[in-house]
């Protein structure tokens, strides 16, 4: 064997990969792109040349452009967005609430309710097909990719603003930003519990919940999961929950609500997590009250993801989007303001 490839750990990687290749002693000299459409399953030759141009492609830790050609003992890193997928995507008229938009991306703010990407037999009204119906004259939307122009997500009750590309060049570049982790963002969430602290740190290895794989789960060893850190801001504080302000270094799935069930907070009406009953405050039915037509406005998790900033693929501007929280989450938020302040009138 002329060259041997390592096991690295991805950053949301789900939407883009990493591959590292040891060359032996034996190997001829090959220009890389040749080299690692042999190499990389899928890949096709423009792909790898756009990572090139992107700056995606290091030798020795140098970047290189698509003519180098390999020799023994190089050492190969290259990150690359997901190659297209088999399944068909048909394009579908939806709605997109777009922040920004110029010739290479588009921003926009995802509400609640909609999936990003299509996934266990679920094929239509996610944001791809949205993307596929409204972009569907770019080259990029029109390949059957699976995940055509992401390089981060959103969960499917979470709201907030994402980063869509629109052509390959954009899509390498944006990939390389989200890998090493050089994008800036913030999200809010309503949590339970009150923190003695004004700010602190969560860390843990995040991987599937043992028992139930739609959980995503904090664990101690590396064995178990991927290293996640989630950086806290008390926001306000409501007594028996609490507004934070969340930042990520890591982008790991479902993070913010694992990170914060871990520490004994889960979020506010989070079903999947254990935020959907009463975990704090008192016996009073008047309470219990509150807490369920509170349930009912929001009806998912209290998480909004507020800003992204990021440096653009093509002119090198830095770019930052912010957004004001949904209606749903501002009105149980200005509940518990309210009880807050007059918790006295909650008793029976």
């Amino acid at each position: 064997m002329n060259v041997s490839e390592e096991p690295t750990e991805n950053e949301e990687q789900e939407f883009f990969e990493h591959h590292r290749l040891v060359l032996s002693k034996g190997q001829q000299l090959l220009r890389i792109d040749k080299f690692l459409m042999t190499r990389i399953e899928n890949a096709t030759r423009t792909k790898i040349q756009q990572a090139a141009e992107a700056g995606n492609i290091l030798v020795n830790e140098k970047p290189v452009k698509s003519n180098y050609k390999v020799k023994p003992f190089d050492v190969i890193s290259i990150v690359m967005a997901h190659p297209p997928r088999v399944t068909e995507i048909a394009p579908e008229n939806i709605p997109l609430q777009i922040v920004y938009e110029d010739d290479h991306l588009v921003v926009i703010n995802k509400p609640s309710g909609l999936v990003v990407h299509p996934g266990y037999g679920n094929y239509s009204g996610t944001l791809v097909n949205a993307l596929m119906y409204h972009f569907q004259e770019l080259p990029l939307f029109n390949e059957n990719n699976i995940r055509p122009g992401l390089v981060h997500r959103l969960d499917k009750d979470t709201t907030g603003i994402m980063i869509v590309a629109k052509n390959e060049n954009a899509l390498a570049r944006l990939a390389k930003q989200f890998f090493n982790r050089t994008t800036q963002r913030s999200y809010v969430a309503l949590v339970w519990g009150d923190f003695a602290e004004n700010s602190g740190v969560i860390e843990g290895f995040i991987g599937r919940n043992i028992r139930d794989r739609k959980q995503m789960d904090v664990f101690d060893s590396e064995e178990m999961g991927k290293h996640a850190v989630t950086h806290f801001k008390v926001l306000e504080r409501f007594g028996y929950v609490t507004l934070v302000e969340c930042k990520l270094e890591t982008g790991r799935t479902h993070q913010i609500r694992v990170h914060f069930k871990h520490i004994g907070h889960p979020l506010f009406c989070d079903e999947l997590y254990g935020g959907r009953r009463i975990l704090k405050g008192t016996t009073f039915n008047k309470y219990k009250q509150f807490i369920e037509n509170n349930f009912e406005i929001l009806n998912r998790q209290a998480l909004h993801a507020r800003s992204l900033g990021f440096e653009h693929p093509i002119t090198g501007e830095f770019l930052f989007f912010d957004s004001e929280l949904p209606d749903d989450m501002q009105k149980v938020i200005e509940k518990w303001r309210t009880y807050s302040n007059f918790k006295d009138t909650f008793k029976d």
